[in-house]
């Protein structure tokens, strides 16, 4: 008997499917659906095909229309994103929506979406030698000069539709025919020579090409030991079989460098997934992995759910970062599904990190992973020295101390290149009355607007709100109003007063919004364009600049001390990282850490020993206090106008989990307000579950949240679950 009813996971709130009656087409499991839902249609997922529903066959609204030939993902990526939709407590039909393409999710159909490209034509080349006086025209030429880009791009420097339409007209420029795909696996080649492996190397990629079957490695490498070198042997075996492989990194501002590198090696399509696509680039990238049109898929932490129709290996770079873990909606770990991945297509996948989180380095130590150590640089390059730099009583400009700026002219004086790393964007962190000492205030948040002198205004930014800055003291009136703290735009400012002959550059979130900046400031660094480097994280993630030869931490004080216990193993990762930008080449490196407690323990041992000494003592602690990852958390948000409306609510979601049996080695830490307790006009708190093991964990939270879902006050405040939470704040 042929099956009448799906069942269908739809994109809302709700932790159910529902059905729906079978038309002519019987859909597949897996594909897509029009239905009805209330007043409104909406996109589904079909997940179960039965012949009987728990409600009268007549009440069932018929399906619409079945918008897919057949199932969206391989079946072993399903398997994944509905245990990931179970284990991360996020309803099915919103997890298997969010890792869509948008265009998938308005019901358009799979199938690639052409854009259109310009390029110069002969004319318009001829017009390079003498741009037009039109401004706009003249940018759309200057643009076009190294080669086509799309009209989406064109749009995103700001040169209009007439502009374009007006040149194409002249016939200055005209459209590139988009090439149909190619049997990519009859062009494949190395194109590139192989720079010879170091011992070590050697040891890591024969371990990796030994087993073609599930493994998970983690390739534990100091700074600038040849990682990447390790990915492109491990890839040769792989896309020489025809097997594609998935690349994840954990920033936007990574992903130029590393298709850069692999096509430099490959001659072999690469596609690219990240937030900064828009609609019709992701799903025509999205449509190229599932059709087995790319070769190599690189992408951020959502690349990950890329239907590959022949994957071959998974990689994820800097496997530590914390970019990895989705804070909203479905938050999941992309490091944790990618190696449950790997396990359901029987694939290897690499962790690569030089600072490894403490899960990884546990689960490599207990011998559920393989440990491939990398203790010396590639090549000829030595490990940077380093040095903690004691600021106390010391005259600071703008956060630099003399000693720092005399060091830096004796390398900008060699012809080097410098990088500051000050983790704080903006001009200044807070303003303040020199008179009486009123700090000026989110009015919204517990906390102070930044100052972006540039833009002339105050921001937030926790919850965005802006305003302009005043002229005069809002609590006594005066007009003398002082910035307190350091940002990386005013060290721009200081910098170029403190060295006008060098050219500085400042890399951070407020300069880069704009498509392609972060890559255009890339290149122009390694052709030298800058001497000075100012950055904040986006800056000390996985660059190599062979011509940096000292790095200078402006601020570590800030962040030696948190309530969060995962503090001191970001802290620590964050350093390294730092520091590994100096001497990754041929020339030696220094790096110098400004810092008021030049005494500090975790200081002291990152300076002396190195991260592994420090990660195992880490790991000692957390053992001894049953911290993760020798326990397992859950993390219980709730926010609302109300703050006793908020903590009741969660005062009775921890009855609620009491209730259920509890195992001894379980505890509940809360509800307590969070580190940020008002935010956005909203008040905050937090309740923390503790498990021993993942099992115990999923197991009483999904008997607890059946009736959590139930009080009365969850829908009177916004609440959410965070499984296995990277940040508490």
């Amino acid at each position: 008997m042929k099956p009448i009813i799906a069942q269908v996971a739809l994109p809302v709130p709700l932790h159910k499917t529902f059905d729906y009656r079978i038309g002519h087409q019987i859909p597949s499991i897996g594909a897509r659906v029009r239905v009805p839902f209330g007043k409104q249609n909406k996109i589904g997922i079909v997940t179960a095909l039965s012949e009987t529903s728990s409600f009268p066959f007549e009440q069932l609204k018929p399906i619409m229309e079945v918008l897919d030939d057949a199932p969206l993902w391989p079946a072993s990526l399903y398997k994944v994103l509905v245990w990931a939709s179970r284990y991360y407590q996020c309803p099915l039909g919103e997890t298997l929506s969010t890792v869509l393409p948008v265009h998938l999710r308005k019901g358009k159909k799979a199938k690639r979406e052409q854009e259109i490209a310009w390029a110069l034509s002969c004319d318009g080349k001829k017009q390079l030698t003498c741009l037009p006086k039109a401004v706009k025209q003249a940018q759309l030429l200057n643009l076009l000069r190294n080669g086509g880009m799309l009209q989406s791009d064109l749009i995103e420097n700001e040169v209009k539709s007439p502009v374009i339409k007006n040149l194409q007209e002249k016939g200055w420029i005209e459209p590139i025919k988009d090439s149909p795909p190619v049997d990519w696996l009859s062009r494949y080649a190395v194109i590139e020579e192989k720079p010879s492996l170091n011992q070590e190397q050697a040891i890591a990629v024969a371990t990796i090409n030994s087993n073609s079957e599930f493994a998970c490695y983690l390739i534990d490498g100091v700074t600038g030991s040849g990682k990447t070198e390790i990915y492109l042997n491990a890839l040769e075996p792989v896309l020489s079989k025809g097997k594609q492989a998935l690349i994840l990194v954990p920033e936007i501002g990574l992903t130029p460098q590393t298709i850069d590198r692999f096509k430099r090696r490959f001659q072999v399509p690469i596609v690219v997934l990240h937030s900064a696509l828009n609609d019709t680039e992701r799903l025509n990238a999205w449509l190229g992995a599932k059709e087995n049109e790319a070769g190599i898929i690189i992408g951020t932490r959502s690349a990950l759910f890329s239907p590959c129709k022949s994957l071959g290996i998974i990689i994820l770079d800097e496997e530590h970062d914390a970019s990895y873990k989705q804070q909203d909606g479905f938050r999941y770990h992309a490091r944790d599904l990618a190696v449950m991945r790997a396990h359901e297509e029987k694939i290897p996948v690499l962790l690569g990190s030089a600072t490894p989180s403490l899960e990884s380095l546990n689960n490599a130590l207990s011998g559920k992973y393989h440990h491939l150590l990398l203790t010396v640089r590639a090549g000829n390059a030595l490990k940077a020295k380093q040095s903690l730099l004691d600021v106390r009583g010391l005259y600071l400009e703008a956060g630099l101390s003399a000693p720092l700026i005399a060091e830096m002219r004796k390398h900008l004086s060699q012809g080097n290149q410098v990088m500051l790393f000050l983790n704080r964007r903006g001009y200044a962190p807070a303003l303040m009355c020199h008179e009486c000492g009123w700090l000026c205030a989110c009015k919204r948040c517990d906390a102070y607007f930044t100052l972006h002198q540039k833009e002339n205004q105050l921001r937030c930014h926790h919850c965005g709100t802006h305003r302009a800055i005043m002229p005069q003291c809002e609590s006594c009136g005066s007009t003398q109003i002082i910035t307190v703290g350091v940002g990386t735009e005013q060290l721009e400012t200081q910098l170029t007063t403190l060295f006008p002959e060098y050219k500085t550059i400042r890399i951070d979130r407020d300069n880069t919004r704009r498509k392609g900046a972060l890559e255009n400031y890339l290149n122009a660094i390694h052709n030298k364009e800058y001497q000075i480097l100012i950055g904040t994280q986006m800056l000390a993630k996985g660059h190599h600049f062979p011509d940096v030869t000292l790095v200078a931490l402006i601020d570590v004080d800030s962040a030696l001390f948190c309530n969060d216990f995962r503090a001191p193993e970001r802290l620590a990762q964050l350093l390294v990282q730092v520091a590994g930008r100096a001497g990754r080449a041929y020339k030696p490196g220094y790096v110098l850490l400004q810092t008021h407690h030049p005494d500090n323990a975790l200081l002291q041992s990152l300076i002396s020993q190195d991260y592994c000494h420090f990660a195992r003592a880490a790991l000692k602690e957390r053992k001894e206090t049953q911290l993760p990852p020798f326990s397992f958390f859950a993390l219980f948000r709730a926010e609302g106008n109300q703050s006793e409306q908020v903590e009741q609510f969660l005062q009775q979601t921890r009855t609620a989990l009491e209730a259920t049996p509890i195992e001894t080695q379980c505890a509940l830490m809360g509800p307590l307000p969070a580190p940020l307790h008002r935010r956005a006009g909203r008040f905050r708190w937090q309740l923390i579950f503790q498990a021993p093991t993942r099992q115990i964990l999923l197991q009483r939270l999904s008997q607890a949240l059946l009736a959590i879902r139930l009080l009365p006050l969850s829908n009177k405040v916004r609440w959410s679950l965070d499984i296995e939470p990277q940040d508490m704040s």
